[in-house]
C-alpha cells in the first residue's frame, strides 16, 4: 500500500505536535503550531481527496504562522517584569538557621527549604542563628545575605 502526500502530511504534522509535547515547549510552540498546519492540510487533503488541496493548504497555514503568527505567539509568552528562578530570590528576606560568618558558610530557611548562605560582599560581623538575613545575591546553591534587624516581607 502507498501512502498518499496527505498521509504524509498527517503524520508529519502529528510527530512535530508530538515533539512539541515531549520536548516541553522547548521551541516556543513553532513545532505545535507549524505541525498543525501541515496536520490540517493533509487532512483537508484526505476530505477532499486532492494532494494538491492539502499540500497547499498546509503550505499557505505554516507559512502564515511564520510570518506572521509567530510574532503574536512569542509576544505572549513573554513576561517583561516577571522574576523567575533565582532572580525571584533575590530582595527576599529568610531566618537564619546556623550562623554565618567569614569564610564560614551558615544556612538559612526560606519558604520551608534551607539553603547554603555565606555573607554578602563587605559585610560585618556573623550573622546568627535565629536572625534574619537579606539575600543579595545567588551563585548556584549559595545565597549571599546581609543581616537585617526587621523580617519584612520574610518567609519562613
Amino acid at each position: 500500500m502507498r501512502l498518499s502526500l496527505n498521509w504524509m502530511l498527517v503524520i508529519a504534522g502529528a510527530v512535530l505536535i508530538l515533539l512539541e509535547v515531549v520536548m516541553g515547549a522547548v521551541t516556543g510552540f513553532d513545532f505545535l503550531l507549524i505541525g498543525s498546519a501541515i496536520l490540517l492540510g493533509g487532512l483537508l487533503g484526505l476530505a477532499s481527496n486532492s494532494p494538491a488541496i492539502g499540500a497547499a493548504t498546509a503550505g499557505v497555514l505554516a507559512l502564515l504562522y511564520v510570518f506572521v503568527g509567530r510574532r503574536h505567539v512569542r509576544g505572549r509568552l513573554v513576561r517583561p517584569g516577571l522574576q523567575s528562578n533565582t532572580d525571584a530570590l533575590i530582595g527576599r528576606t529568610a531566618q537564619v538557621v546556623a550562623a554565618i560568618h567569614g569564610d564560614h558558610a551558615g544556612r538559612i530557611r526560606l519558604e520551608g527549604e534551607e539553603w547554603r548562605a555565606l555573607p554578602a560582599v563587605g559585610q560585618g560581623p556573623a550573622v546568627q542563628a535565629g536572625s534574619w538575613a537579606r539575600i543579595v545575591r545567588v551563585d548556584g546553591v549559595t545565597m549571599y545575605v546581609q543581616a537585617v534587624d526587621t523580617p519584612e516581607g520574610a518567609s519562613s
